[in-house]
């Protein structure tokens, strides 16, 4: 199938080349004004401005009037934990009554209490919840998604919300990546036997994972309380045997070493980054890693923003995400992000749409295929409705701004 958009009104995120940004190039969204755009089946096969329009695309071929409306690359969401059995709103209001969220962990709610309630739903069940949350990231413009495991906790459990993601990505449009997560937290029945749950993970759950091939990545949640750094670099060592690249939970509640052990084990992400010390900023930019903030999570538990105009100026790669949970991010509206990222972590518009974009893809390994307009990439882009610029997007932010969105070429809906 061949369809055509004409006299758009911006088309943005534009590129000859697919890599993350850093520095000050993040703020250098590559754009055209009144431009037009061929898909052809699934693909970008052209786009440009409308006064070069080749005159083989004027006649014959069917177009659609994009005029006052925005193109631009379906949103990257690089970091959320989608699968889960319930949500968590009475520790909404622990929260607004004062309790932090280890004091929650504590009493047994947190991730523990999603494991006891994804434990008791049938996989079908499971797998119904997920579809209609997927499918509401997607009409809200997410084309590319990381789901993880982590509320599990046993071997059972964990490779059932795995199957699950298996049947969200044979079922979705959606590019979906699957990232193990069994160190999420130390289970009830491991309470006092930490080093019997690091075998299981290590003898049972990964042989397993690796076996149905059933994730791209693995994750540790590294931070006190949770996971230390040698226990980390000896799940990665573990899960790196089976082909496993890390994407780690680090430096949330502080920094304890969990982004040097994501830097030295070579982690294709390092996600959170409330707490970054100044040694900690310049490390990351001096890695490869990819720092993934997650700007609707501090919000949602009146953390400090992660100090995202730090890391661009010291030239360290970022991808923002919703980290969409039940118990500290429940939402998986990308746009939501976008906005709050330039709102409390003062991104710029063109910067913060870089960031769930390119280099959300390339925190999945997907920069090759999606996050930009660029021939030979796969269609995944939003159609805003009439809007005056790209910064209206994050500015007036409680508005729905997308007339339609684009998945292998084919709108969602």
């Amino acid at each position: 199938m061949v369809r055509l958009l004409t006299h758009i009104r911006t088309l943005a995120g534009i590129r000859e080349y697919a890599r993350p940004l850093r520095g000050p190039e993040l703020a250098e969204l590559p754009q055209l004004a009144d431009a037009w755009l061929l898909v052809e089946n699934d693909t970008i096969a052209g786009f440009g401005r409308m006064d070069q329009l080749p005159v083989s695309l004027r006649k014959g071929t069917v177009s659609q009037d994009c005029s006052g409306r925005i193109v631009l690359p379906a949103w990257c969401d690089s970091h959320t934990h989608l699968v889960f059995a319930r949500s968590r709103e009475e520790e909404y209001v622990h929260k607004l009554r004062g309790l932090s969220y280890a004091e929650i962990a504590a009493r047994g709610g947190g991730i523990l209490h999603s494991a006891r309630a994804l434990e008791a739903m049938p996989e079908d069940e499971l797998f119904i919840r997920s579809w209609e949350r997927l499918q509401e990231a997607m009409r809200l413009g997410t084309g590319a998604i990381e789901i993880k495991s982590g509320y599990g906790l046993s071997t059972a459990a964990e490779l059932k919300m795995l199957r699950v993601i298996r049947r969200l990505r044979e079922k979705s449009p959606l590019h979906i990546k699957a990232t193990f997560l069994g160190a999420h937290a130390l289970p009830e029945a491991y309470r006092n036997d930490r080093e019997g749950y690091l075998r299981l993970l290590e003898t049972e759950m990964l042989p397993r994972v690796a076996a149905e091939k059933l994730a791209d990545f693995m994750d540790v949640f590294c931070e006190q309380g949770f996971f230390t750094p040698a226990e980390t670099d000896r799940i990665c060592r573990a899960g790196l045997a089976y082909g496993l690249r890390p994407k780690l939970h680090v430096n949330q509640l502080s920094s304890s070493g969990g982004l040097q052990q994501a830097l030295a084990i070579g982690a294709l992400s390092a996600d959170h980054l409330e707490i970054m010390t100044d040694t900690d900023i310049r490390e990351l930019a001096a890695s490869a890693t990819i720092g993934t903030l997650l700007p609707t999570a501090a919000f949602f538990l009146q953390l400090p923003f992660p100090p995202a105009r730090r890391l661009i100026e010291a030239g360290a790669a970022i991808a923002i995400a919703s980290d969409f949970n039940p118990g500290s991010s429940p939402s998986c509206n990308m746009n939501l992000v976008v906005a709050m990222a330039c709102m409390g972590m003062r991104l710029l518009p063109g910067e913060a749409i870089q960031a769930a974009t390119i280099n959300g893809a390339a925190a999945m390994e997907l920069e090759q295929v999606t996050g930009s307009i660029r021939v030979g990439q796969r269609a995944d882009f939003i159609l805003t409705r009439p809007v005056p610029s790209l910064a209206y997007l994050p500015y007036a932010f409680g508005n729905n701004h997308i007339e339609q969105v684009f998945l292998a070429g084919e709108p969602v809906s």
